[in-house]
């Protein structure tokens, strides 16, 4: 909200800047001014300065300088509504209303934070009843009880379809309220609303003041339709511009001068019993450009940890596409990725929290892991295969807006470009002229004979297919599975997870997947608004990419506008599957080569070929 410039002097004329500043800074009088130790960084000579009559600080050690309200959001995280607000109300001052309406919505607000209120009293007085005992179990058997239990407020939704909803009537919570707070299910059809969460462990979503605006709930029944069920969206919570655990997890980030962010509840809870306060999680969906602004906000460079396996490595990678627009001198990510497909709750529970924090200790930067997706996305034999891994790495880099850091980037990637494509002798010096001019060729000398084995050779048909095909053109079913989404929304809603974890190649492809899962954390009802989802995403920049997409998806039927829904889904469904073994395969083969031709060995050939002829067959498929 826009306060007028004689809100604020009033506040800041009630409010000395040396009492505002002097709770978090020990000051010592020095003349006119107040000085004392830097708040932001490790000093034994003061340079940090209040000055009352300019109400104004100065941090000479590390240049920053403001007032009253930059120093809140500078030393402890708060938005400029957020400082305002609270030094309003120290001052006593009473901020304006914009409009009638605005305050009526504020009162609505209001009613739905204390319905979320009640809802969290039902839960943990219903976590201690005889019913909840497989839910203590579960905790129990996951570290989650006594203090823990306690400070992230857990509790348990019975199997019952009306408790909350009788629970919070009997509080005069009205059903329109509960329905409208997302703590019930209202259907067309049905008159009789009904509890959203039913026999499920409760995980309260706090915003950044520590209200509660939505519950994440997870299923005690193995066949339950959804392992994990987040409120919906409402006034009062929008999935993809919160996250979890923000409002414990800001002044510990602040202070540690970094942020971890994990994939889920628990693993977030995980890293807090492992004396990292500092953790946050995304509410069920993918990493959003505003969750990536948020966390930027209050750390430059957060470290994004994920679990070691295929899913957490196709999850850095999209994280990265999110990333790198808004990426600028000393705001970037990094990462960590945990050893033997674990995540952090289950490193806690088998290695402890000593072993957790050390894994989390060496994060690795965001242009290694960028190098290393793309590189490892194909092989690399031939002059073609490694022009196409260039393309795709500077075209990832074209993404960066901020031109000096694109400069570094570029040139960050062409040593590294440089340096994997010299040819080495085995010993790691660069190739003589004979050696070298065996591997120009494609071979290498393997075994104690140092026999020469001749290149590997894809099939005709193999070179024929769109896998191979340079990156300028999209691959048809590539194309199909994003142009699907565009034109029948309902699509996302269904398989929005599924679609979050396909791995794309060609740059359009991620873009626009990036654009309609960011529209569809914004708000549930957006994608099948009356307006088509293609005009707003022409609208956003991505006209040409829908362009490249259309045209390589013009075989695929199923993908089009006028296609039957439920068909279009089943489609969906079946070239998703068939993408994903491609994808499997792909990374199969390209590990495996990258082994044979630092190792060499029959056996490693005999299963290379054969990963090379089922991925053959598999392109025959389509």
């Amino acid at each position: 909200m826009r306060y007028p410039p004689s809100i604020l002097e009033d506040i800041k004329s009630r409010l000395p800047a040396s009492a505002v500043v002097g709770r978090r800074v020990k000051l010592q009088k020095a003349g006119r001014e107040w000085k004392g130790l830097s708040p932001f960084n490790a000093e034994r000579t003061p340079s940090f300065f209040v000055n009352d009559q300019k109400q104004a600080w100065f941090d000479f050690s590390s240049g920053r300088n403001g007032d009253i309200f930059t120093f809140l959001m500078e030393a402890e995280g708060l938005s400029f509504t957020e400082a305002v607000e609270r030094l309003a109300a120290e001052a006593g001052v009473i901020l304006p209303v914009a409009t009638p309406d605005a305050e009526v919505r504020e009162k609505k607000r209001l009613g739905l934070y204390d319905a979320m209120a009640l809802a969290q009293q039902y839960f943990r007085e219903e976590l201690k009843s005889p019913k909840a005992r497989e839910a203590r179990e579960y905790l129990s058997s996951r570290g989650l009880v006594g203090a823990v239990a306690e400070r992230f407020g857990l509790g348990y939704a019975p199997n019952d379809r009306h408790g909350l909803r009788d629970y919070l009537a009997g509080k005069d919570v009205p059903v329109e309220v509960m329905v409208e707070a997302g703590l019930l299910i209202q259907l067309e059809d049905n008159p009789v609303a009904y509890d959203r969460f039913r026999d499920r462990v409760m995980f309260p979503i706090h915003d950044a003041k520590g209200r509660i605006i939505a519950f994440g709930g997870r299923a005690l029944q193995k066949d339950a339709q959804a392992k994990y069920l987040n409120s919906p969206e409402t006034p009062i919570f929008h999935k993809g511009a919160n996250l979890y655990n923000l409002n414990r997890a800001r002044k510990p980030a602040h202070d540690a001068g970094t942020l971890h962010v994990v994939e889920g509840y628990v693993d977030c809870i995980a890293l807090d019993r492992a004396g990292l306060q500092n953790a946050v999680a995304p509410l069920g969906t993918a990493l959003t450009e505003e969750q990536l602004a948020l966390i930027w906000r209050i750390a430059p460079e957060p470290i994004l940890c994920f679990d070691g396996d295929k899913a957490g490595l196709r999850a850095a990678y999209r994280a990265i596409d999110v990333a790198l627009p808004g990426l600028s001198a000393g705001k970037t990510l990094r990462f960590c990725f945990l050893p033997g497909g674990q995540d952090p709750d289950d490193m806690l529970r088998s290695q402890g929290a000593e072993a957790l924090r050390a894994a989390l200790d060496k994060p690795r930067p965001l242009v290694e892991v960028l190098f290393e997706r793309e590189t490892q996305r194909a092989p690399l034999e031939t002059p073609e295969q490694r022009a196409d891994c260039e393309k795709r790495l500077f075209g990832a880099v074209a993404q960066i807006a901020d031109e000096d850091l694109k400069r570094h980037y570029r040139q960050a990637m062409r040593e590294r470009v440089n340096e994997l494509f010299q040819p080495q002798r085995r010993g790691g010096q660069p190739a003589g002229r004979a050696e070298g001019r065996g591997r120009a060729e494609g071979g290498r000398r393997n075994g104690p004979s140092g026999a020469f084995v001749p290149p590997l050779q894809p099939s005709s048909g193999l070179l024929r297919s769109a896998l191979l095909q340079k990156a300028v053109r999209v691959m048809p079913r590539e194309a199909a599975l994003v142009l699907a989404p565009v034109h029948h929304p309902g699509i996302v809603e269904a398989e929005a997870e599924t679609f979050a974890e396909l791995l794309f190649e060609h740059g359009s492809a991620r873009r626009l997947r990036s654009a309609i899962l960011d529209a569809a954390a914004r708000a549930s009802d957006d994608l099948t608004e009356a307006r088509p989802l293609s005009e707003r995403l022409a609208e956003h920049g991505h006209a040409e990419d829908l362009r490249l997409v259309g045209e390589a998806a013009t075989i695929e039927k199923w993908a089009q506008p006028g296609a039957d829904f439920a068909h279009a889904l089943a489609a969906w469904r079946e070239a998703a599957h068939l993408h994903s073994r491609q994808s499997f395969l792909n990374t199969e083969i390209d590990s495996l080569s990258l082994d044979f031709a630092a190792n060499g060995g029959e056996e490693r050939f005999e299963r290379l070929r054969a990963l090379l002829q089922r991925r053959e067959a598999l392109l025959e498929e389509e």
